[in-house]
């Protein structure tokens, strides 16, 4: 049954939520601050991170790498979970995500990067172990208070993003005009979805995982992520009616037709993902409030997973 609107409360999320368009300009300053550290024309490139981290590397590689015609391949990019890097390929540089700054895997796999290779890492918090251990980029104006993280993952994307050439400007006016939306309105037909499937292809498949992991943090609910063309592959058979299918991007010919006979919600724009990422935000403060959820305080998650050694 459909879950009851509840007034939504003022919690750190809603407030972090709401800086990205103004954080992704200042994200163009810090990327020609610190291009000398970032992945540089040619290099070959392994991103790090956990968790929402481990989604800004893999959409971080995908751009990289060339995944759409109008950005050309700067080099190999390869985006691995920090408790997964694999040993026996040679990279020219190491780029860390870490927002905590504290997080044991990240911790020991930067302290096993061979010294000679340089490495980057992007983290918001001060006077953290990470920064004593590669080049800093220390970007402490989009912390965040809230265990979910929103503004600083999309930030560090916006910095990479700036860096390899993209023009974000149309990106922030579209989260701006998001913003401006009432969410409650916007949302309708996926506020009291009782699953949720994301969908995208190359760097917005990134951003299907991202955003499901948000709605997972939040507010307990159900949600998977997939490649568009994987859907057809299985994940259709989840979707019915009371249920919701997202796009990120571009749609792959037939797909909203594909849904359209689950009789599933359908929910997609024309904008760019990261813009519609700031949407499934809303989507989060909106459906926590309607549960009773704290959305800055999950059950069981803490803002770093710190491990026994």
């Amino acid at each position: 049954m459909p879950i009851s609107a509840h007034p939504t409360p003022v919690t750190h999320l809603a407030a972090e939520v709401a800086t990205q368009p103004n954080d992704w300009v200042r994200a163009e300053t810090i990327a020609a601050e610190y291009r000398d550290v970032l992945p540089q024309p040619g290099e070959r490139v392994a991103v790090i991170g956990c968790g929402t981290s481990l989604f800004m590397s893999r959409a971080i590689a995908a751009l990289r790498e060339g995944a759409a015609p109008e950005r050309p391949g700067q080099g190999l990019t390869d985006a691995w979970p920090a408790s997964e890097v694999r040993g026996g390929r040679d990279y020219d540089r190491y780029l860390v995500i870490c927002r905590s700054g504290t997080t044991t895997e990240v911790v020991n796999a930067m302290r096993e990067i061979p010294a000679h290779i340089p490495r980057t890492v992007i983290c918001s918090s001060p006077g953290t172990p990470v920064l004593d251990l590669g080049d800093p980029i220390l970007i402490d104006e989009v912390d965040e208070l809230s265990v979910v993280q929103t503004r600083f993952a999309t930030t560090t994307l916006a910095i990479l993003r700036w860096h390899l050439g993209e023009d974000l400007r149309p990106a922030i006016e579209q989260a701006r005009a998001v913003l401006a939306e009432d969410p409650a309105t916007a949302l309708a037909a996926v506020r009291n979805a009782e699953q949720i499937s994301f969908v995208g292809m190359g760097f917005a498949a990134a951003i299907a995982e991202e955003a499901g992991l948000k709605l997972r943090e939040s507010c307990q609910s159900w949600t998977e992520a997939y490649l568009q063309t994987e859907y057809r592959h299985g994940p259709i058979s989840i979707s019915n009616p009371g249920r919701a299918v997202w796009a990120f991007g571009p749609l792959v010919p037939n797909f909203a037709a594909d849904v359209a006979v689950t009789g599933a919600a359908f929910e997609h724009r024309d904008i760019d993902p990261m813009a519609d990422l700031v949407r499934v935000h809303q989507l989060c403060v909106l459906r926590a409030a309607d549960r009773g959820l704290d959305p800055d305080h999950p059950r069981n998650l803490n803002r770093s997973v710190v491990l026994d050694q």
